[in-house]
């Protein structure tokens, strides 16, 4: 079994909070867990990178300067980040980045040195699993309140949580379709006794 060498993630509601067209820094704010599972990778070894669609710039709702000082701040609080990708198409622009479409995913792994079966792709969406799995890498879905059910029924892989994503890919690429939780084992060994 090859080994994972790095995870991509999807930056909105996946690392932070969702905040459409998101052209404020201050307004970045990451989900629980992110920084502990960050942590956990780097302290593997285990590179890590953004990619992120942002429509907004097509549409002229931000600039693509908006969007650097966004990731900027992303990076500050939960990097440092080995690679950011972003797609900066609208749905309709045809690109290879903007997912299901596996470029970005080709291009940020690529980018770090890191092959597709050695890349895991953790987001929040059926788009982001899709184009890992085109791309010949492993995908998670970590459903979030925009998540669609029908996404979490077909995903190859779906995690509660984005530190639960990540502990299953510690000793290799997942494995099973619903990655084990493994929050209520650790309260029932850290809770304290009455």
């Amino acid at each position: 079994m090859t080994p994972v060498k790095a995870v991509l993630f999807d930056r909105d509601g996946t690392l932070v909070e969702d905040v459409p067209n998101n052209t404020d820094p201050d307004r970045v704010r990451p989900v629980e867990g992110a920084r502990e599972a960050l942590d956990l990778l780097r302290r593997h070894g285990i590179r890590t990178g953004v990619v992120t669609e942002q429509p907004g710039v097509a549409d002229g709702l931000l600039t693509g300067a908006d969007v650097r000082r966004v990731n900027h701040r992303v990076d500050e609080l939960l990097g440092p980040f080995d690679v950011f990708a972003v797609c900066p198409h609208g749905p309709d622009d045809g690109c290879h980045c903007r997912r299901p479409r596996p470029g970005m995913l080709l291009w940020a792994g690529g980018r770090i040195c890191t092959g597709p079966a050695e890349l895991v792709v953790i987001g929040s969406t059926a788009a982001g699993a899709r184009a890992a799995h085109r791309a010949g890498a492993h995908g998670i879905l970590v459903p979030n309140g925009h998540t669609r059910p029908e996404e979490t029924a077909r995903a190859d892989h779906v995690a509660p949580d984005l530190l639960t994503a990540v502990r299953a890919v510690l000793d290799g690429p997942p494995k099973g379709r619903v990655l084990a939780d493994e929050r209520p084992i650790q309260q029932a060994f850290t809770a304290d006794p009455d």
